[in-house]
């Protein structure tokens, strides 16, 4: 009777820590270099102010919404600017509904 209890509760931690690889292995650290301006004020994409950075690749215009910390004590700096500010962001990279969302952990301006 011990066997099968042990070999369930061994595949029960082999799938939660599948799960939890494969939850980590969707985020990944970038730096991206772009124009920060608020989503809600510049943009109007958004019914609250958001600080999201714009860049180009390939051809196609990317937005990311930046969120943490990092991002709401920079989004003074940009919320009224209509043409936003030119800045490389640091932080981690995951998809959520469809939307590129960078948890922020550096904002710099690029001068």
């Amino acid at each position: 009777m011990k066997k099968p209890s042990l070999i369930l509760t061994l595949l029960a931690g082999l799938a939660v820590t599948s799960l939890t690889m494969t939850a980590n292995a969707a985020e990944k650290n970038v730096t991206i270099t772009g124009t920060a301006l608020c989503a809600k004020c510049a943009l109007h994409q958004s019914d609250k102010c958001q600080t999201v950075v714009q860049s180009t690749e390939a051809g196609w215009t990317v937005t990311y919404y930046l969120t943490g910390k990092t991002a709401k004590a920079f989004h003074a700096n940009i919320c009224s600017k209509a043409k936003g500010e030119k800045v490389t962001v640091t932080g981690t990279l995951q998809e959520k509904d469809g939307k590129e969302m960078l948890k922020a952990s550096k904002i710099e301006e690029v001068k």
